[in-house]
């Protein structure tokens, strides 16, 4: 399942992003991916001091980390920090999956975040492709949104042919590893939403949030 997260960065953050990524260099991108993927992989990766990327980098991970909709489906545990990547044309990503852990210390990566920092206007191609239960669904969202999807997923982003096109990507460790289980968490959370909505008074609401809970303690994984 895909997510639209709309609005995760603010006109403000996204142009203090873009900004800083200017002052930058970018290198080979396969440098930060192992053999498999490495193959199949043409873009570029930011690379700055730590003084200069660390606030482009916290600026992404927090905008990710109050946006609502990533608090009630993904349920994060440790949202990594970003990865800033560039795609000239001709450059693309053939199909491939993320590394099930991640990072210094090692994490989980259950989900996947690519957060978008180019308007579609601004490239031509370049579209995230996820092979679904449902089929392939491919994603060009506008700038500040971004997409939220399990990074165990076979995906690739097809080649740019005019444009550049900017994007920050990140990986979440939930609190329930299991997808099916995440997906019927978020459904009994939208029921819960949609009744409270309705009558916040509904005694029904105890017993849903009673099975909410419930089924969270049994699959949480902390």
């Amino acid at each position: 399942m895909l997510l639209r997260l709309s609005e995760v960065l603010s006109s403000e953050e996204l142009e203090k992003i873009r900004a800083g990524l200017r002052q930058g260099a970018f290198a080979d991108g396969r440098a930060s991916t192992g053999r498999l993927a490495g193959e199949v992989k043409q873009n570029e990766e930011f690379q700055a001091p730590r003084s200069e990327r660390e606030p482009l980098e916290l600026c992404v991970a927090q905008a990710l980390q109050r946006h609502p909709m990533v608090q009630r489906h993904a349920l994060p545990l440790r949202i990594s920090h970003p990865v800033f990547s560039r795609y000239r044309p001709g450059m693309h990503y053939g199909w491939h999956t993320d590394d099930a852990v991640m990072g210094e210390g090692g994490y989980r990566s259950d989900l996947a975040v690519t957060v978008f920092l180019s308007d579609p206007s601004e490239y031509e191609g370049g579209a995230l492709v996820v092979e679904t239960p449902y089929g392939e669904q491919a994603v060009r969202y506008p700038a500040g949104d971004a997409v939220l999807y399990p990074a165990g997923r076979l995906h690739r982003v097809d080649e740019v042919t005019a444009g550049e096109r900017w994007i920050a990507v990140l990986w979440i460790q939930s609190q329930v590893r299991d997808e099916q289980q995440r997906e019927i968490l978020q459904t009994l959370d939208a029921l819960r939403s949609q009744r409270m909505e309705q009558n916040s008074a509904d005694s029904d609401l105890i017993r849903l949030d009673w099975v909410y809970s419930r089924l969270l303690r049994m699959w949480a994984d902390v």
